[in-house]
């Protein structure tokens, strides 16, 4: 039997983009789209409403939003995208054909960023190279088995890192298919950051998380420098 596949978007202040996404996933047939807004003032809840997902409302956050859509969810598989991202035309059929195999508990998709620049190429070298050793985010398109889920408790209600947190959990509760059919990420953030300003901030993070410093006190150091 074909695994029903629940996708779940966390989203605020994505008026510009939410509705492109949820069009786009109907139009490659994805069952149940739902999207988590977190009290967005921009109209994004109404937006993804009309292009025809099911909207639901929780407490801002993404690790709060995407638990909330996993409970409201039907599908047997969960798929974790973000707002400003696009699939590639076979990803959700990869996605099924990884999971008839039983031992595959959850995985992710092969990020391309957009830009078409040397930043850009660089980003999906990194993202293809890191994630060969479990080390991979929500922007990857991060999907599991729903017994997976529950059987992880879902995401920590951390302020950031949850993703990666999630990824390595999932890497060691079982096989993890490293899928090569791609997802489109947009190269908004650091257009809008700065390069420099990204990649230095993402080491800093993640440096000081495997130091020890609790996500708590991470989150206040990178709404600081966003």
């Amino acid at each position: 039997m074909a695994a029903g596949i629940s996708v779940i978007i966390p989203a605020y202040q994505e008026v510009c983009t939410i509705a492109g996404l949820v069009a786009h996933l109907r139009a490659l047939k994805a069952g149940e789209v739902i999207v988590v807004d977190g009290h967005s003032e921009d109209g994004t809840a109404g937006e993804a409403r009309r292009a025809g997902a099911l909207v639901l409302v929780a407490e801002r956050g993404r690790a709060a939003q995407m638990n909330a859509g996993a409970r409201a969810s039907r599908g047997d598989v969960l798929l974790f995208l973000h707002a400003d991202v696009r699939l590639g035309g076979a990803a959700l059929a990869a996605i099924r054909d990884s999971l008839r195999d039983p031992a595959v508990q959850g995985g992710n998709l092969d990020i391309r960023y957009e830009g078409g620049d040397v930043a850009a190429a660089c980003f999906t070298l990194v993202n293809r190279w890191r994630r060969r050793w479990g080390v991979f985010y929500g922007d990857s398109g991060i999907f599991c088995r729903r017994a997976a889920f529950e059987a992880l408790g879902g995401f920590r209600p951390w302020p950031i890192l949850e993703d990666y947190d999630f990824a390595r959990r999932l890497w060691r509760f079982g096989r993890v298919a490293l899928l090569r059919e791609p997802i489109y990420v947009s190269a908004r953030r650091w257009r809008n950051g700065g390069l420099a300003r990204t990649l230095a901030s993402w080491a800093v993070i993640q440096g000081l998380y495997f130091l020890g410093v609790p996500p708590q006190r991470l989150a206040r150091w990178y709404r600081a420098v966003r």
